[in-house]
């Protein structure tokens, strides 16, 4: 009888339980319903109008623009064919739906930054399409900046950095008017015996100032791209989707290689078994090194070059353990998890050494300086997940993991880093030719086509070839600054979700400006990534304050009601 008591008595503590739940919820669904404001006939014309017009102006420049740029096309056709044809006319239309749309221009840069080196190939690797992200880039940037003329906003944010870029951007100046000026106008005077080179040593300059700060402005437009929590969150789930499409793709590249479907570079001979080959491609992305038998694999992911995507692993790992350890919906915390657990199985299988060291060691420093190794509600199933998880990539794979293992303690012990970068150094400054360096875009790859280049492998010894002992010492303090205001910046705001987000954009920040090994900060995707992520940062606290405000607003409502 006492048990049949218990059990009525458990049924009618649960019917009341979920009584008072959907009373809750009914409760808060009128109160949502009331919240939001009813708009009146006069209202809803006014929207309609606005919306009407908004498409006639969008036809109105799809058309402008369709024919103008088909024109121009058509002549280029007879000039130089369809490789030269198609880019141009997709390059205007995008260039002035840019100039008309600059948000959503920059979050199609966004999205076009990790996939370029697929898109390039598949739509006949003209060298236009290597340039073709800056069509959403550079419009955007405009645009952002003519909205800020108008409402009196700053471009360069933050301001605390005014001082030591401007210091930097005299001495690239000074570099790019009397080095690079120099070797233009008296090509002779360095070697008056020899034939003078056919080079556009300006040109080089121009293009090396672009790779060096080209890309800083994003920090201004990824600060104003986000308004509110709603755009931080979108951009934040965005690059979630990015990434766990990209390797997605990548796994698939892997599996048409393993399966025999793409051949790789098995039937090469020489050294061409050694080499990445453009020839080799498969499915996605660029030149491809698949020689399993002779133990090596390098693949380029939905890149054009192989460590590209490594290094796309390695700052993938940053916005994967942001979004899993802050987002405030639990299904988007389970996305950002599975995005990183398919970053660690792409490190296993790409066959880059630097990625498999990196991806996890970078994930164990995320925890200790964003402090999550003390959340042990996350951290042990977090980590317990993503160990079965390498764990299992591992062991699927024993010939990768081992052959990956062997190249890096061979590598190590042939050439540690620090001897590498050391040496690097030395053998920089004893070819440099004065306190201003050998010219902008001299040790720059992409410059490569209108002058000599110098192979420089590490990024800090590059900067030093390039713009001197000044340039060097201005483009430290430059990371140093933003790196300092970045870490004075997260540790500023208190809400909990939007600091750990803010904690692990810092240590990224951090790992790039002093990293000096090989030079990340130089090409795709950690020379947008890096300057981004300080935008996004940055704007945290602004948005940490409007969820305040509107905390003490609905605190404010709510005692109204009850008084």
């Amino acid at each position: 009888m006492s048990a049949k008591l218990k059990r009525l008595a458990t049924y009618n503590l649960y019917n009341t339980s979920m009584a008072t739940s959907k009373l809750k919820s009914k409760k808060t669904k009128k109160r949502s319903q009331q919240e939001t404001p009813t708009l009146n006939f006069k209202e809803r014309l006014a929207q309609k109008r606005k919306a009407a017009q908004a498409r006639k102006e969008l036809i109105s420049l799809l058309i402008t623009a369709t024919f103008g740029s088909l024109f121009l096309g058509i002549l280029l056709f007879f000039i130089g064919g369809i490789k030269a044809a198609v880019p141009t006319v997709l390059g205007i239309i995008i260039i002035s739906l840019g100039f008309k749309y600059p948000r959503e221009a920059l979050l199609a840069f966004i999205l076009y930054v990790p996939l370029g080196g697929t898109m390039t190939y598949y739509l006949g690797n003209s060298p236009i399409l290597q340039l073709a992200k800056d069509a959403f880039y550079i419009p955007a940037l405009i645009g952002i900046w003519q909205t800020c003329r108008k409402q009196n906003l700053p471009l360069l944010i933050p301001p605390g950095i005014k001082t030591p870029l401007f210091i930097l951007l005299g001495s690239c100046a000074i570099t790019l008017l009397f080095v690079n000026g120099g070797q233009q106008f008296n090509p002779l005077s360095s070697a008056l015996l020899k034939a003078a080179p056919n080079e556009i040593p300006l040109g080089m300059g121009i293009l090396g100032l672009k790779v060096l700060l080209g890309y800083l402005p994003l920090i201004s437009c990824a600060y104003y791209l986000i308004r509110n929590k709603q755009d931080f969150l979108f951009l934040s789930r965005l690059q979630i989707v990015i990434i766990i499409t990209c390797c997605v793709l990548g796994l698939i590249q892997y599996m048409l290689l393993a399966k025999g479907v793409c051949q790789g570079t098995r039937n090469s001979e020489g050294a061409a078994l050694f080499r990445p080959s453009l020839e080799a491609r498969c499915f996605i992305g660029g030149s491809l090194l698949y020689s399993p038998e002779e133990g090596v694999i390098r693949l380029p992911g939905t890149f054009v070059a192989p460590w590209q995507w490594a290094w796309f692993l390695i700052s993938s790992n940053f916005f994967s353990f942001a979004t899993g350890f802050s987002d405030p919906s639990f299904l988007w915390r389970i996305g950002g998890l599975a995005s990183m657990a398919l970053v660690f199985v792409n490190a296993v299988v790409c066959g880059q050494r630097i990625a498999l060291a990196l991806v996890p060691i970078c994930f164990v420093i995320l925890l200790v300086l964003t402090g999550q190794i003390g959340n042990l509600k996350r951290f042990i199933p977090i980590g317990v997940g993503l160990a079965i998880i390498l764990g299992i990539a591992m062991v699927t794979n024993p010939d990768i993991v081992q052959q990956r293992i062997d190249s890096f303690t061979g590598r190590w012990e042939a050439s540690p880093p620090y001897e590498f970068i050391t040496q690097q150094f030395a053998e920089v400054w004893k070819n440099s030719d004065g306190p201003f360096g050998n010219g902008l875009g001299r040790a720059t790859n992409s410059a490569r086509v209108l002058g000599e280049t110098k192979l420089v492998e590490t990024y800090y010894p590059k900067v030093l070839y390039e713009i001197g002992p000044f340039g060097l010492i201005s483009f430290f303090g430059l990371v140093t600054t933003l790196t300092v205001i970045c870490f004075r910046t997260y540790r500023s705001v208190k809400n909990r979700n939007f600091r750990i987000y803010g904690a692990a954009m810092w240590v990224f920040i951090l790992f790039i400006s002093y990293n000096t090994y090989y030079y990340p900060l130089d090409v795709d995707p950690v020379a947008v990534y890096y300057w981004f992520s300080a935008g996004i940062l940055l704007k945290l606290p602004v948005i940490d304050k409007q969820e305040q405000l509107q905390e003490v607003r609905e605190e404010v409502k709510g005692r109204r009601k009850r008084s």
